[in-house]
């Protein structure tokens, strides 16, 4: 059972996959959720969307105790996260606003 906050982002997430795949065609983000921290006590989920072809990730963590703020990170498929998150209210990540982070973090060339 999703929360209503990781429902809200996986819908977000969704209409967000769909305009990347038609607008950028080299980018095709893979959108994962996991429970995984939940199951080992932490009270919280993550959003994780990763681009293959360049081996970069951005997560998203939804905890229980601020439902209203998310931690988000860019970071690498094959690299720990930092300790470091950035914090956003979920009221302002929108379609517009993930769009805006995929297209720029996928398709920039720095690594």
């Amino acid at each position: 059972m999703l929360t209503p906050a990781l429902k809200m982002l996986a819908d977000i997430a969704t209409e967000t996959h769909a305009r990347i795949q038609k607008d950028f065609p080299t980018i095709n983000p893979v959108v994962g959720v996991s429970r995984g921290m939940r199951a080992s006590g932490i009270p919280a989920d993550a959003m994780t969307i990763d681009c293959l072809q360049t081996h970069k990730r951005i997560i998203l963590i939804l905890h229980d105790d601020q439902p209203e703020l998310v931690r988000y990170q860019f970071a690498f498929r094959d690299k720990d996260p930092a300790e470091e998150f950035n914090e956003i209210a979920l009221t302002t990540i929108t379609t517009q606003l993930l769009y805006e982070w995929i297209s720029a973090y996928f398709s920039a060339n720095h690594s």
